[in-house]
């Protein structure tokens, strides 16, 4: 994720230059980072209501990841003013979590299978350009993409967390095993790397096209 966003980011000043919209070099690499984004998160919340997880820590978390979201809506806002980011990855994983959480974590792995397919293929059977506005494009089932830095919505996305969910409440020991230290560093805390790495990289970017 972090060289993705690098690439993007040496593109944005000019250094190289891609289509990061376009070309499948990038646009394969994004939906496979987010692919893993999303199936870890549900593997994470399974792990967790397998824990007994209470609620006052599930909202807490889940407030640091809603709180993100809205920086990175801000922060979009003043980079990128006319394709800002209003429903990106931390976004819709905040939706999917609240989704998760408060029901669809009790259904049994086949439902829950079955609901994670008929979530992947919504898309593709039910577009309606009602869901094309801003304000409806956060459901998923558009008709066409629209003009934003990143684009996360509940469908098909919805799918890939509950397949991470069901993978894991069946077979947890997936999971078993000690990672490097520094990815387990990583992935205890992944949501401030998350915040932190694009401003930093960003930062020395522009460091360094200042000092040229």
């Amino acid at each position: 994720m972090a060289a993705f966003h690098f690439g993007f980011d040496l593109n944005h000043f000019g250094w190289i230059r891609q289509d990061f919209y376009r070309d499948p070099v990038w646009t394969w690499q994004r939906t496979a980072i987010v692919s893993l984004f999303l199936f870890c998160a549900g593997g994470g919340q399974a792990l967790a209501v397998g824990a007994g997880q209470g609620a006052a820590r599930f909202w807490r978390r889940w407030g640091q990841v809603a709180g993100c979201a809205l920086l990175v809506s801000g922060g979009s806002w003043l980079m990128f003013p006319n394709s800002w980011i209003s429903f990106g990855v931390l976004h819709g994983i905040a939706v999917m979590l609240v989704l998760q959480r408060l029901g669809l974590a009790r259904l049994p792995d086949g439902v829950l299978l079955g609901v994670a397919l008929l979530a992947l293929a919504a898309p593709q059977l039910v577009a309606q350009p009602w869901f094309d506005t801003r304000w409806t494009n956060w459901v998923g089932l558009v008709t066409r993409k629209p003009i934003t830095e990143d684009y996360v919505p509940v469908l098909p996305w919805l799918g890939v967390m509950l397949l991470g969910f069901v993978v894991t409440r069946r077979w947890p020991g997936l999971w078993a095993g000690a990672a490097p230290r520094p990815l387990a560093v990583l992935g205890r805390w992944s949501l401030s790397f998350y915040m932190v790495h694009q401003p930093v990289l960003i930062g020395v970017l522009m460091a360094v096209q200042f000092l040229r």
